[in-house]
């Protein structure tokens, strides 16, 4: 055990550096752990398992670290927050690392902790992208990561979720990062109604994330489903990209080949777009569930 989680913490030191402080450290059976992941944030650790760790070897270990450690429940539909395991307690907000971007952190607000690792590389993908006159609309934005890294490239900026909490977190994060979010705009709603209603007052954008939950319900009771309704939300997306303009759609749904993901998203496009299928962060070693469709023209 000892010896398992000392090489997969080794394996992630070329991730871990100056500019970036959040990292999962242990990603199940990828790691030869199956059923254990470890996340580092700022040197705060959290622990998703089925169950509370009992193991001796793993306890020492995490012991031994001497940093704070909280143990959440593996299943998100529980929607717990952390619980406090070893170490010094990190009950207050904190502020994380990653390519020099700084993203607000909780472990007492609920399942989810304020910023999702395996997004890292798709967000400095967009950041890379993006410069001063371009046009971000960031869907599903939670707490506006995404919003964050093409801000600080001069573009401009709209977050869309539809939590109130949510976005005001979002502020925060830009206000983290020195970016007044006064200079960008942030609009609570349902993504379908909202790229509607852009589309409607001639709104377009250079750049579109596209990255909703596997299964959720809006305001008015309507549910969305991946496999279902995907297609249909990305055709209202790209009624409001600018020619040349880049879309990008996210799933988790583990149950969607990236095959048939693209398929599902190509289908409906008004127009021939370029894609790009781009790979999970490396220090995601488990079963590769996130898919990315980069989309491009």
């Amino acid at each position: 055990m000892r010896n398992r989680l000392d090489a997969a913490v080794a394996r992630r030191r070329d991730i871990t550096d100056m500019r970036t402080d959040a990292v999962r450290w242990v990603d199940g059976a990828g790691d030869g752990l199956p059923g254990l992941i470890i996340e580092s944030f700022a040197d705060r650790l959290l622990v998703s398992a089925t169950a509370a760790p009992d193991d001796p070897a793993l306890l020492d270990w995490l012991q031994r670290r001497g940093s704070p450690v909280y143990w959440k429940h593996a299943d998100p539909h529980l929607k717990e927050s952390p619980v406090h395991l070893a170490g010094p307690s990190a009950d207050e907000p904190f502020t994380i690392l990653e390519n020099g971007l700084r993203f607000e952190v909780s472990f007492s607000t609920g399942y989810s902790q304020g910023i999702f690792l395996d997004q890292r590389d798709n967000r400095a993908r967009l950041a890379n992208r993006m410069r001063p006159g371009l046009r971000l609309l960031n869907t599903f934005a939670y707490t506006g990561a995404f919003s964050v890294a093409a801000a600080t490239t001069g573009a401009e900026t709209t977050t869309l979720d539809l939590s109130q909490p949510y976005l005001d977190w979002a502020k925060r994060n830009f206000a983290h990062n020195a970016l007044d979010p006064a200079a960008h705009h942030f609009c609570k709603g349902d993504t379908f109604h909202w790229l509607r209603r852009f589309a409607r007052q001639g709104r377009a954008f250079d750049a579109v994330v596209l990255d909703p939950p596997t299964f959720s319900r809006d305001d008015r009771g309507r549910v969305f489903r991946v496999e279902r309704d995907f297609g249909e939300l990305a055709a209202l997306a790209a009624a409001v990209l600018a020619p040349g303009g880049c879309l990008l759609c996210c799933t988790n749904f583990r149950g969607i080949s990236p095959q048939a993901f693209e398929r599902l998203v190509v289908s409906q496009l008004p127009r021939r777009m370029r894609a790009t299928h781009v790979p999970m962060p490396a220090d995601f070693t488990d079963e590769p569930y996130l898919k990315s469709l980069w989309l491009d023209g």
